[in-house]
């Protein structure tokens, strides 16, 4: 397999932290806005509205971490794990397995 070419490589590392930023900051975003509104005593309409606020600040937090990450990898790592541990809370949230 050939090398791939700086210019191409550092394209390549752009790409994939704007797909980290959009895709994976969305989707961290999504989670923890259901997360919390979960975790809220409030009326389902109010706890969506409450919760949907905080988001904002999750997706551009994500978009900030995707461009100051040393690597690509750790973008994705760094939008990823918070990811996943705010779907687990959701899914603990909803009722877990039994639901």
């Amino acid at each position: 397999m050939a090398a791939v070419s700086s210019p191409a490589r550092h394209r390549l590392g752009i790409a994939a932290r704007t797909l980290a930023a959009v895709a994976g900051g969305y989707t961290l975003a999504a989670f923890t806005t259901t997360a919390f509104a979960l975790a809220l005593r409030l009326p389902r309409s109010e706890a969506v509205m409450v919760a949907t606020l905080p988001s904002f600040l999750v997706f551009a937090a994500a978009v900030v971490w995707a461009f100051a990450a040393r690597t690509a990898w750790r973008a994705w790592a760094g939008i990823l794990a918070p990811t996943l541990a705010a779907a687990g809370v959701t899914w603990w949230l909803h009722g877990g397995p039994g639901s």
